[in-house]
């Protein structure tokens, strides 16, 4: 596994499906938008669904910073599709259910099979700006990550 993601790193590039299989591909944002990528450890358990609830509410504000939200975990795209259903959200959730993703940014816990909680910005040209690392239980703030928005725009 990598070592753990950290600001001025070159964000590793990675492809995974949303919840309706399409591949999404973190380069195709390249000099079009900042990218928050959202790693959180699972749909359907209570803080992640606060969390996620809370970004489709906010997710004209990260709009309106150039940004665009992704939501990833190691849940199936099938899981995903039938969380974002079921709590009506509006970002879009990427599964990366075969891990790759969160041990190429030193996310991976491997005694739990799941990623981190985490919060990865990555700026218009693939230059990580921010990081933060959670512990498990905590709740990330989007009101802190808006302010880090603010500094890279």
């Amino acid at each position: 596994m990598a070592a753990e993601i950290k600001v001025g790193d070159k964000a590793p590039d990675f492809t995974l499906e949303d919840q309706d299989k399409n591949p999404v591909t973190l380069s195709s944002f390249q000099g079009k938008k900042n990218v928050v990528l959202a790693f959180y450890p699972l749909d359907w358990s209570p803080i992640c669904t606060n969390e996620n609830t809370c970004f489709s509410n906010d997710l004209p504000r990260f709009e309106d910073s150039n940004a665009v939200v992704f939501g990833i975990s190691t849940d199936s795209t099938f899981c995903h599709k039938a969380w974002k259903s079921a709590l009506k959200l509006n970002q879009t959730l990427l599964s990366d259910i075969k891990r790759t993703v969160c041990k190429d940014y030193g996310l991976y816990i491997e005694e739990a099979n799941i990623n981190k909680r985490a919060t990865v910005i990555v700026d218009r040209q693939g230059i990580v700006r921010y990081v933060k690392v959670q512990e498990i239980l905590t709740a990330r703030d989007d009101q802190e990550i808006l302010e880090a928005l603010k500094k890279i725009s």
